[in-house]
């Protein structure tokens, strides 16, 4: 069996609405909020690129920060349809392979199955 799936998208510049997006997905995904401790006096360029949102499918989970999305599986395990619909709006959201316009640190979808629908 290959490695469990993972893949990193970027959106530039453009910051993705979590909100939204959450009561968009909610009722068709599990939807779960990521609470990272933060404190005003922190100095940090990164601060909010922080992951603040999870959605999972069946075997396809998604953390999200309003730049960055991390599609991953525990196990390796074909998509199922709803993965394949995950995956496929998050690409749509999160269009960037790289963390910004230079190419450098870039991502490379790795290979997966879609499972026979039953």
């Amino acid at each position: 069996m290959p490695e469990p799936y993972h893949y990193v998208r970027y959106s530039w510049f453009t910051e993705v609405n979590l909100e939204r997006l959450s009561e968009e997905m909610r009722g068709a995904f599990a939807i779960e909020p990521v609470f990272m401790p933060e404190d005003d006096r922190e100095l940090t360029i990164v601060k909010y690129d922080r992951e603040r949102l999870k959605i999972g499918a069946d075997t396809l989970k998604v953390r999200l920060s309003p730049y960055r999305a991390v599609l991953f599986q525990r196990d390796s395990a074909p998509f199922s349809p709803r993965d394949v619909e995950l995956r496929g709006r998050i690409l749509e959201l999160y269009p960037r392979i790289t963390p910004t316009p230079f190419p450098i640190s870039y991502s490379v979808e790795p290979e997966f199955e879609v499972a026979e629908p039953k």
